[in-house]
């Protein structure tokens, strides 16, 4: 895991320099070199649109756009390069709203301050190691909401069917039938 978080380039966001220090700090301690901060989140986007990131670490409440409006920005503006990216949220609001709030923008992972080293070595290494499929609806795109699996479910909004091991399959034959006209010109 050391030479992996070696070749990480994180950046991390916040308007208390203070706490980008603590969590530079934490991220060295894991062998992390390429760190870059940011203190908003205009200047977050802007590094990340000029920069290949691998991670985002972001404070939730940032002034005059927070972590989440940050979040939904990096997952669907236009110009954002990597709608992807993991996102962890850092913050000192930790009660189900904020948590919740966090998770409907499209966080990866959630972590509450005040932060532990363990606390996120643990984040880093599940968005590293076990990333998340992706899902996209009328109104959220991001990592899938659903952290236990439920193979009872078996009904036609079970995830798997369109996200599981089968799903680009059947996501390129319906992009396919949508692209063939309904009456064949002759």
């Amino acid at each position: 895991m050391d030479r992996m978080m070696e070749r990480l380039k994180v950046v991390v966001v916040d308007d208390n320099h203070h706490m980008i220090n603590i969590v530079k700090t934490i991220l060295r301690g894991f062998g992390v070199k390429d760190i870059i901060d940011a203190s908003n989140a205009a200047d977050a986007f802007h590094i990340i649109r000029n920069t290949p990131i691998d991670l985002v670490i972001t404070d939730f409440a940032m002034d005059p756009v927070n972590g989440c409006e940050l979040t939904k920005l990096l997952r669907t503006a236009e110009d954002s390069p990597n709608h992807f990216i993991p996102i962890i949220m850092l913050t000192a609001y930790a009660e189900r709203s904020k948590v919740e709030a966090a998770r409907d923008a499209g966080v990866t992972e959630f972590c509450a301050k005040p932060v532990t080293a363990t606390e996120l070595y643990k984040k880093v290494c599940a968005v590293i190691n076990t990333p998340r499929s992706f899902v996209r609806t009328s109104v959220y795109f991001g990592p899938d909401r659903r952290r236990r699996k439920d193979d009872t479910f078996k009904g036609k909004e079970r995830r798997e069917a369109m996200f599981g091991p089968k799903g680009a399959d059947q996501l390129a034959r319906s992009a396919e039938a949508a692209e063939k006209p309904a009456h064949p010109v002759s």
